[in-house]
């Protein structure tokens, strides 16, 4: 719905323009021109400028894959992304962007949409507490118009159909696990897993630079192992996301009432992007939850002994 009622906004705009005498001259660019298929990544990617950041929204559903069971329906998800794109600048290849964002998605009761925080673990019957993913930074590496090889920059996935564009866009990840020892490289227990993005915009708002942004619509897989927190220990099986959503025009504000009570609750940096000088290292629910984890690990060990040594 609000899809199309910025189709009948836009449409309607235009009209006003025509009727007026004065319609607005679109600069549309080539996706084809390197300089070009920059600033259409930046216009899927980015808000309006530094300093008015963007928002991400999905929500869908999260499933368990075990051998030889039926898929289980685990939760349903509410995610978000704040980003900004700040300019950088290369002494060769010139002038370019940057991605820095941070992210929040909750786990959701499939039955009454309420977020959870204690879950009875169906493969293992055991209750344990939920870390709702919420990761502090995400950011990308610097993109120019030119390649760290010289080559130009290309939206090679790009396809067109009509007044449509499509951008699939898929990350297979095979690291060492965040939460494994020094000896991975004998014995395994890599991460491994695969998230794919495909965006979908509408050809005159995408490659339309009179505006400073674009507002795309997303889809969002990941399959993965299991979530760190849920204690599944050596079992075999996968989480899978699936996920849709869209960049939202109002920001923040326009998240479902879920998402911002719970961030302002709980997670209130998420309300703003992070500043525009972020340089830390990322952070993904392995490496949260291991830091975490090794917070309360050290103040377990710093608190006060009875004299039982409780």
């Amino acid at each position: 719905m609000k899809f199309m009622r910025s189709l009948l906004v836009a449409a309607g705009f235009a009209g006003s323009a025509m009727i007026a005498g004065a319609p607005a001259q679109a600069q549309m660019l080539d996706p084809s021109v390197p300089e070009d298929a920059l600033e259409i990544s930046k216009r899927l990617q980015c808000g309006v400028s530094a300093d008015e950041p963007a928002v991400y929204h999905w929500s869908g559903n999260i499933y368990g894959r075990a051998p030889g069971q039926r898929d289980k329906l685990l939760f349903k998800g509410e995610g978000m992304n704040i980003r900004r794109c700040v300019e950088v600048t290369d002494p060769e290849r010139g002038t370019g962007w940057r991605l820095i964002s941070r992210e929040v998605m909750l786990m959701l009761d499939p039955e009454t949409g309420e977020v959870v925080n204690e879950w009875e673990n169906p493969y293992t019957g055991e209750t344990v507490s939920v870390m709702q993913i919420h990761n502090d930074p995400v950011n990308g590496r610097p993109n120019f118009a030119v390649g760290s090889d010289g080559s130009p920059f290309q939206l090679s996935t790009l396809k067109e159909s009509g007044p449509y564009v499509f951008i699939p866009f898929e990350v297979p990840l095979f690291y060492p696990n965040p939460l494994a020892g020094a000896y991975q490289e004998y014995v395994g227990n890599s991460y491994h897993a695969m998230e794919i993005f495909d965006f979908a915009a509408l050809k005159d708002d995408l490659y339309d630079a009179s505006t400073p942004t674009a507002y795309p619509m997303i889809s969002w897989v990941r399959i993965s192992p299991w979530a760190p927190w849920m204690e599944m220990g050596g079992r075999p099986g996968q989480m899978v996301f699936n996920a849709m959503g869209q960049k939202l025009p109002g920001g923040f504000e326009e998240l479902p009432d879920v998402l911002k009570t719970e961030i302002r609750a709980n997670y209130p940096i998420y309300e703003q992007a992070p500043p525009k000088d972020d340089t830390r290292r990322n952070e993904t629910t392995w490496t949260k939850f291991k830091m975490l984890t090794d917070q309360a690990r050290a103040a377990e060990a710093d608190a006060p002994k009875d004299e039982a040594g409780h």
